[in-house]
């Protein structure tokens, strides 16, 4: 920009009006930078949430497949204690040791236990 002395004023109007100008595209330009630097951070914050979204809904699949696995446990030992329980009374009304007078010993002794059996 070239002043002559008559048109200082004029001069320094113009320089001021490119100096708002660059003052407010630099502005524009940080307020950009700014912007994209907050979605680059948000997409990378929803990325972050979505993969912890992720891991428990596998965490929650494991412990439910675990969880069908010991109730299908349970199950089963329950259904062999009922067996084995059946198993065990049945025994009781035939077993020569329940009924035998000798069954105060606390340790039988095998010529005790042939005086309970049946010859």
């Amino acid at each position: 920009v070239i002043c002559l002395s008559s048109k200082v004023s004029i001069c320094t109007l113009k320089t001021s009006k490119v100096t708002n100008v660059l003052q407010s595209h630099e502005e524009d330009d940080r307020k950009v930078r700014r912007r994209e630097k907050n979605r680059v951070a948000a997409q990378r914050s929803r990325k972050k949430q979505t993969q912890k979204a992720d891991k428990l809904h596998e965490e929650y699949e494991s412990l439910e497949q675990e969880n069908t696995s010991l109730k299908r446990e349970i199950g089963k030992l329950t259904d062999e204690m009922k067996h084995l329980s059946e198993v065990l009374k049945d025994h009781e009304k035939i077993c020569p040791l329940l009924h035998c007078s000798m069954n105060f010993v606390t340790v039988p002794r095998p010529d005790a236990l042939t005086s309970c059996l049946p010859r």
